[in-house]
């Protein structure tokens, strides 16, 4: 069948697979959630009892910083707190271990399925600012010995920080952190101990706000050479160490935890931890300033804060296409004041670059409809003879206009264009809770009433009655007449505004194509008068 089938078709049988293969795959096997953490204090005797003991110091100390990830994820989530800060929009605590145990984004846009307010940090695993050591018996001591605070609640205001001091007196040092918060949801912090031990600062297990469809979750580690080391759930091997760091995050679609300010000398390092995930902490000094970012992944606050922050929004293979895309998208909301519009305009300009592109293959796709007939007989004359048939085929291609494959690159195109807009809306975190009219309340998720999958579906139909084809298998044809079906099943679990996207442009195919198919109706009727008027 697949022989019988022009570049066209071929190509868009290509692009349903792939359609289907993502989207069902993804379906059948959800991205797992980790497994929620045993006893720790069982399970840090045991790591403590088992240590290996008469090896070198570098080793023992690779050794246990191996044992500090499989003992802090086992933590007991239940400890007090005793700090909280708060403002409008988030309400942030700080434990009694030094960590900050969690914060509440109280936006109405991050509630949970269960209408509740969603929690960027995990109940269970690592947490930001988490201290442990590379000595057995200093991390017993540290793992008992509650920190103190210099306040215990405290709101947050625009311009107005508010500085808290964590001590933590152990029998032999003492560690001291000056944490300062900042309304936008970003903090400094000074970590400082008494002596010079080996520690290691942990930056926190990844955020459990949102997973969705094709959405990458796990690590992500940016160096000097702006290179963008990810790894995702599930995919940690071994140790991997980094130096010259500008960003270390751990992150889900739409929230992230992040470190940055390193020293250039620092070594930011990823462990395996449960369920393969990846963990990560950097290899503290005596006096540590580092700065933190607890949040949404917007990228207009974290510019705002500083513009390395950017790079913790990760888009994929696509990054390279669909970093540009938001730009200008967020250029057409700051126009609009909507995104639902901006979406539209944006599918404008798209389509107007593409059009000469788009145009020619249309107009190829009509030349190689008219033909149809011609190159039949030519198949019925030169069928036994292949050279000959390829060479007279290739003539009145040439002849008369046609390229076979005419049609094929304004769809190419399309393909990364669409790949990288799907990436850009995924993970666009603006676009949570963002309304476009009447019914659509939120872009980032599915239409509620299928409204736009099925104008979609139809105006599928409609562009694929309107563009010539040369079946010549009714096999085929059936086929391909139950494709915008197949794609308006696909489309209904998709985030609307990506919906929104397709069925705008395909408004504007219909448009064109009706254009086209216009012209060459109006050539055709003035050629038949030109040929009726020459014989009479």
């Amino acid at each position: 069948m697949l022989d019988k089938m022009s570049p066209n078709q071929r190509l868009l049988v290509a692009v349903l697979l792939s359609i289907i293969f993502f989207v069902g795959y993804t379906a059948i096997f959800p991205p797992a959630e980790p497994e929620v953490a045993q006893d720790a204090k069982t399970e840090m005797n045991k790591d403590v009892q088992t240590a290996q003991k008469n090896v070198n110091i570098e080793k023992k100390v690779e050794e246990v910083a191996g044992h500090i990830i499989a003992q802090s994820e086992k933590i007991s989530s239940d400890l007090t707190n005793i700090v909280t800060i708060k403002n409008d929009k988030f309400i942030l605590k700080i434990d009694t271990l030094g960590r900050i145990a969690s914060k509440e984004l109280l936006e109405e846009k991050f509630r949970n399925d269960d209408d509740l307010h969603a929690q960027v940090i995990p109940q269970d695993g690592t947490k930001p600012l988490f201290i442990r050591f590379a000595d057995d018996a200093l991390n017993k001591a540290a793992i008992s010995t509650p920190y103190t605070a210099s306040l215990n609640e405290a709101t947050l205001e625009e311009g107005k920080p508010v500085t808290v001091t964590l001590t933590q007196k152990l029998p032999s040092l003492t560690v001291t952190k000056v944490l300062t918060f900042y309304a936008d949801g970003h903090y400094d912090a000074k970590i400082s101990t008494s002596q010079d031990v080996r520690h290691f600062v942990y930056l926190g297990d990844r955020p459990h706000v949102s997973k969705k469809l094709m959405a990458v979750a796990g690590a992500l580690i940016y160096t000097g050479d702006d290179v963008m080391h990810i790894i995702e759930d599930g995919d940690a091997e071994g140790r991997q160490v980094f130096s010259d760091v500008k960003l270390a995050s751990t992150f889900d679609q739409y929230t992230a935890i992040i470190l940055y300010g390193f020293k250039k000398e620092a070594n930011v390092i990823v462990e395996r931890g449960r369920d393969d995930n990846p963990v990560v902490y950097f290899d503290a000094m005596k006096d540590e300033n580092i700065h933190g970012y607890i949040g949404p992944k917007e990228y207009k606050t974290l510019k705002s804060i500083d513009p390395v922050l950017t790079n913790a929004i990760e888009y994929g293979w696509f990054t390279f296409a669909a970093k540009p895309l938001f730009a200008l998208l967020s250029w057409l909301h700051d126009i609009f004041g909507n995104w639902g519009w901006a979406i539209i305009a944006l599918t404008a300009i798209i389509r107007i670059v593409l059009y000469p592109l788009t145009y020619k293959g249309m107009v190829s796709m009509q030349k190689m409809k008219e033909l149809a007939p011609k190159l039949k007989e030519l198949k019925e004359k030169y069928g036994k003879d292949p050279q000959k048939l390829n060479a007279m085929t290739m003539e009145m291609y040439k002849k008369h206009g046609a390229n076979p494959l005419g049609g094929c690159l304004p769809m190419l195109l399309q393909i990364p264009i669409f790949f990288a807009l799907y990436r850009t809306l995924l993970n666009a975190v603006e676009l949570q809770g963002a309304p476009w009219i009447l019914w659509i309340d939120d872009l980032s998720r599915m239409d509620p009433y299928y409204v736009l999958p099925i104008l979609m579906g139809a105006s599928m139909f409609l562009q694929q009655r309107m563009t010539p084809n040369n079946f010549t298998d009714p096999m085929q044809e059936k086929v391909f007449k139950y494709l915008p079906i197949i794609f308006t099943f696909f489309f209904v679990t998709f985030p609307s505004g990506l919906v929104l996207y397709w069925f705008v442009n395909n408004l504007f195919s219909i448009a064109q194509q009706f254009i086209v198919n216009q012209q060459f109706k109006n050539a055709k009727e003035a050629k038949a008068a030109l040929e009726k008027k020459s014989e009479k």
